[in-house]
């Protein structure tokens, strides 16, 4: 076996006076697809950050095969110093390296490279980054959380392109759908180790509930053999004096043995201060349009949101999804067309760039909005340490200012200020950006138990198949469609994901496999109309009407929201019927096209 290209030995780290890393230790070979997985604080981009080199660690061994190169993705990148996005990219390449590379990564991650770094975003300013670790394609690419701040089209087609690099990867997201197209290996941060599972993420939570339940079984163990030792000890030590102290000793062994073991990792608890029940109807769009301009937002909406509905947004940046958001809250008045609320709405809204946030507020202010030390949860007061506690805050972080708080504190301290607020309607905008696994499972668990309504952003394609009920996705050019299900669901029905605004603004491209009969496909030499191009000219129509209104029928069906939970399985049937129909629909009308355009040609 070819020696590895990293290895990390016996690591220690101790932050803050806490040991974060005790003994982790993993190696990266040639063509290696690792995820490093762990609760948020576990130490798993302190880890990465020492295998790339920017940290040093109290003790331990980095070992770097001579020759390899290591690039990297922080989460907090650093751009200061340059005059452009491309000039800080190509920074990161060498001469011998394909520099046109730097310009097709920057426009694929939606930049022109001419932006000045002190007026980007913190999203763009991560895809600028993004671009710089790609672009000179190293032996070893480490990324942590690559997805944050990407859209839908940007994630698939970053699956797409890491798939195709030679690096041996190492990943950091908490982005599942990523994980398992992109993974044949786990290593999990745990208790200040590093675990190693020799298969992807897909295979990670089963195999981790099992190491939990087993060491939680040692624990037992060890438990009830102190407690025999203890009994043995209350009976006092007389005869054999020299036998019973080096029982003592082993009792006192088994005593420094049980508080060394770390207890099992603390769990968040989610619980949303339910207000009175809204009305049935939550909000009625008729005919909603809205525009900026020449930029169509919305076009001729109709769309019927009812309590417990829980809808979710999908569609590229730029796709107007906040806006839409605002238009079916009320917050934001529709050029035309209607926008009729329910009764009883109390709305809390999680917004996706933490902006309610004031940085200097200290953890305890930020919960109780600076007014005494309880928080007022499910009609209850809540004294704020315990509070913080179920967001897995410990009490010694009650006065720490938020500016110090990490990316994943700050998603848990948002949600926990919106989930203390009476409402019956949450808005979720990007709720699972930085937030770990167990947490993002906690949510989802929560948001399904959830009586009220929900709307949701989100380009987690995983939890979004957890979550919604339905999907509203961009069509492009303002349109917008309704499918019941979640994310996969949607594809299934509409045959795709979703793509770039520009490309959901085009025509489809002409689909493979068609099921129209072969024989009607016109070739470029043709100079004349076939007795089977005049046939087909004349029955095509009557063809493509057959299947527009067969198409008809299957779409009205598929919009019926109870179809899928009475069902799944004929559900997806139609699905599937209705792909065929739509895609023998296309066919027939490109030829008939092709035929009409070959017969103005021709001069009739």
């Amino acid at each position: 076996m070819a020696p590895p290209l990293l290895t990390l030995r016996d690591i220690h780290l101790t932050f803050g006076g806490h040991p974060l890393l005790e003994g982790a230790e993993f190696s990266v070979f040639e063509g290696d697809r690792i995820c490093l997985v762990g609760r948020n604080g576990s130490g798993k981009s302190t880890l990465l950050k020492i295998a790339a080199g920017q940290v040093e660690p109290d003790d331990g061994e980095r070992f770097l095969k001579p020759g390899v190169s290591v690039g990297y993705l922080p989460q907090e990148p650093d751009l200061s110093g340059f005059a452009t996005v491309l000039a800080y990219v190509e920074d990161g390449l060498l001469h011998r390296d394909d520099h046109s590379r730097a310009y097709y990564l920057l426009a694929h991650l939606g930049l022109s490279g001419e932006e000045d770094p002190a007026t980007l975003s913190g999203g763009e300013t991560r895809r600028a980054a993004l671009a710089r670790a790609l672009a000179p394609e190293p032996d070893v690419l480490m990324l942590d959380e690559p997805t944050n701040h990407l859209d839908l089209p940007a994630i698939e087609w970053l699956e797409k392109e890491l798939n195709s690099m030679r690096s041996a990867l190492v990943l950091i997201s908490h982005d599942r759908r990523f994980l398992s197209q992109l993974t044949r290996a786990t290593l999990w941060v745990y208790q200040g180790e590093v675990r190693r599972l020799a298969e992807g993420f897909s295979a990670f939570e089963a195999w981790r509930d099992g190491v939990l339940e087993n060491i939680e079984t040692e624990r037992h163990k060890l438990d009830r053999k102190i407690v025999r030792e203890l009994h043995w000890l209350s009976r006092g030590v007389t005869a054999r004096r020299k036998r019973n102290m080096g029982r003592l000793r082993a009792l006192d062994d088994l005593r420094q043995q049980r508080r060394n073991q770390r207890s099992l990792t603390g769990t968040v608890t989610l619980a949303v201060t339910e207000g009175q029940s809204s009305g049935k109807l939550v909000a009625e769009l008729e005919h909603v349009s809205k525009a900026y301009g020449d930029n169509i937002i919305v076009k001729d909406l109709n769309l019927r949101i009812q309590r417990g509905d829980r809808l979710g947004l999908v569609g590229p940046n730029g796709a107007g999804k906040t806006t839409l958001i605002k238009l079916i809250t009320g917050e934001l008045k529709p050029d035309t067309g209607t926008v009729r609320l329910g009764t009883k709405l109390e709305m809390v809204t999680l917004d996706q760039k933490r902006e309610s946030l004031d940085p200097r507020w200290t953890l305890s202010e930020a919960l109780t909005e600076g007014s005494g030390d309880s928080v007022h949860v499910q009609g209850e007061p809540k004294h704020v340490v315990g509070y913080m506690k179920d967001f897995l805050f410990g009490p010694e972080q009650k006065n720490t200012p938020i500016e110090a708080l990490s990316g994943g504190e700050r998603g848990r301290l948002m949600l926990a200020r919106a989930l203390a607020k009476s409402s019956n309607l949450l808005v979720l905008d990007e709720p699972t950006n930085d937030l770990d696994l167990e947490t993002l499972d906690l949510l989802q668990e929560m948001l399904n138990d959830y009586a009220g309504t929900v709307l949701l952003v989100s380009h987690d394609r995983d939890f979004l198949d957890r979550v919604a009920t339905s999907v509203l996705a961009f069509e492009g050019e303002g349109m917008w469609q309704e499918y019941p299900g979640g994310y996969s669901d949607m594809v299934d029905q509409r045959g795709r994901g979703v793509e770039t605004k520009a490309k959901a603004a085009a025509p489809a491209e002409k689909p493979k496999d068609l099921a129209v009969d072969s024989s009607l496909t016109v070739k470029p030499s043709t100079k004349k109309l076939s007795y089977k191009d005049k046939y087909a000219l004349e029955t095509l129509p009557g063809e493509m009407e057959k299947l527009r209104a067969e198409i008809a029928l299957l779409q009205g069906e598929l919009k019926d929201p109870a179809f899928y939970r009475r069902n799944p399985t004929q559900f997806k049937n139609t699905v599937k019927a209705l792909d065929k129909k739509q895609e023998a629909l296309n066919a027939a009308e490109e030829r008939w096209l092709e035929l009409e355009l070959l017969k103005d040609e021709i001069g009739g």
